[in-house]
């Protein structure tokens, strides 16, 4: 009922109260009016970018007791007073309790209309204000949700941070359980774009039905499509539309999908009408798309039309100094959900997780994590084989930073090895010892 107000009135008088609505009304100010305090929907937003007009003398609930109500759920929300001759005392008291400001009885229209603007603009800056504190706390967050104090892990919270307020689509690349929609999640919360994040995993739908799930229908275009369906792409107005897995999206549908992003509109199967949407994409891939291209398993136009901004997530193989961390943050996360202790992490099961290679990455490791705190067999720790030795320990966290530096100098032994601080033929050396293979890096 209250969408897109701008002031509320409550006022008793019923000329006084249509005569504030009519002032604000040839001013452009949209306004609802109300009898009393009662009358007045409980569900007000709390982040509602509105005012509130209130009379001191109202039957029921009075002015001043609706002010101290509403200071106690938003102390931001300006209140603008309507007193008579004689309530002035009461009116300087509501300025000390949080009143924005009063107007006495009879007051001309310009006048009302002057208070209730700069109330307005006061209210758009307190809310502008919320927001900004909002994304500064989401930043400092991001250490709380891309876990890990690795260079690597370091770069992609500075890259993510970096990113995340630009309109760019942006491309994730990845393998399996890498974080890739966790990511995804955090490029969204912090654009400050107040459309939905919709999620799509191209490889889980069948071709036969892609069609509708990405662009939508009307009613009767096809056998079996008896209503009106909304696709993700229309869905995501306003926000940001997650497209997993997005070498699996079937050739036809890329060509389609190629002229939404070139036009930002959408057309649903069954209607002539382009419909314009404002939209993010953010797609992710454990492929490398460029070779699928070459094989014409991938529309090269397609992913270069994605491939404007890229983030790589690395392996959790190449951070092994993660490890120990990640792990008890999930053995924590795990304990509190399954409402059980969680177990102390020994220096044993430590040495285990860092001698694993980790294919399924960090959600292998969340896995574990709870199986460890439910205490089942195969969790970290209790395997009936020889505890884990602190030299196959050492191996491989070395092995892990030669892996990280050379995918962050793509490859470059001479470059990896200056970060590393070793010759190059020790780093040459180390690579045959542990059988690093281009795919690791």
């Amino acid at each position: 009922m209250l969408e897109n107000i701008d002031v509320i009135v409550v006022e008793d008088d019923d000329d006084v109260r249509l005569g504030c609505l009519q002032a604000l009304a040839l001013e452009g100010v949209r306004a609802a009016g109300f009898e009393s305090v009662e009358k007045v929907p409980r569900n007000l937003p709390h982040d509602g970018a509105f005012v509130v007009v209130s009379d001191i003398r109202l039957p029921g609930m009075d002015g001043m007791a609706f002010l101290r109500q509403l200071m106690e759920r938003d102390a931001d929300l300006p209140v603008i007073l309507i007193t008579g001759h004689g309530d002035v005392q009461m009116a300087v008291q509501a300025m000390r309790d949080g009143a924005y400001d009063f107007i006495q009885k009879p007051f001309q229209s310009r006048e009302f209309v002057s208070v209730v603007k700069r109330a307005l603009e006061k209210r758009s800056l307190a809310l502008e204000v919320q927001r900004l504190r909002r994304k500064v706390a989401e930043i400092g967050g991001l250490e709380h949700r891309i876990v890990g104090r690795s260079p690597a892990i370091v770069e992609l919270r500075e890259l993510v941070a970096k990113l995340a307020p630009l309109s760019t689509d942006v491309m994730i690349l990845g393998e399996t359980g890498t974080g890739k929609e966790l990511v995804a999640r955090c490029l969204h919360d912090l654009s400050g774009r107040k459309g939905p994040f919709v999620a799509l995993n191209c490889g889980g739908l069948p071709e036969s039905l892609f069609e509708s799930e990405i662009f939508g229908h009307e009613a009767g275009s096809f056998s079996g499509a008896t209503r009106q369906r909304i696709g993700k792409i229309e869905h995501a107005q306003g926000g940001t539309l997650f497209l997993d897995e997005i070498e699996s999206m079937p050739l036809a549908m890329q060509v389609k999908l190629l002229r939404v992003l070139q036009e930002r509109s959408v057309e649903r199967l069954g209607s002539n009408r382009l419909i314009p949407v404002d939209f993010r994409v953010i797609a992710a891939t454990k492929a490398d798309l460029l070779a699928l291209s070459d094989e014409g398993k991938f529309r090269a136009d397609l992913h270069f039309r994605l491939n404007v901004a890229t983030i790589t997530l690395p392996p959790l193989r190449s951070r092994p100094e993660d490890i120990p961390l990640l792990f008890d943050v999930f053995v924590q996360q795990a304990a509190l959900r399954l409402d059980r202790p969680a177990p102390p992490i020994k220096d044993s099961v430590v040495r285990e997780l860092l001698a694993h290679k980790w294919p399924g990455n960090v959600r292998e490791l969340r896995n574990q994590a709870e199986r460890y705190v439910l205490g089942l067999k195969g969790a970290p720790g209790t395997h009936d084989a020889e505890p884990v030795s602190l030299t196959a320990t050492v191996d491989a966290f070395e092995r892990g930073l030669i892996v990280e530096e050379l995918r962050r100098h793509g490859g470059n032994l001479s470059r990896a090895a200056e970060a590393l601080h070793i010759p190059k033929t020790t780093l040459f050396g180390k690579i045959r010892k542990y059988e690093i293979q281009g795919e690791d890096s």
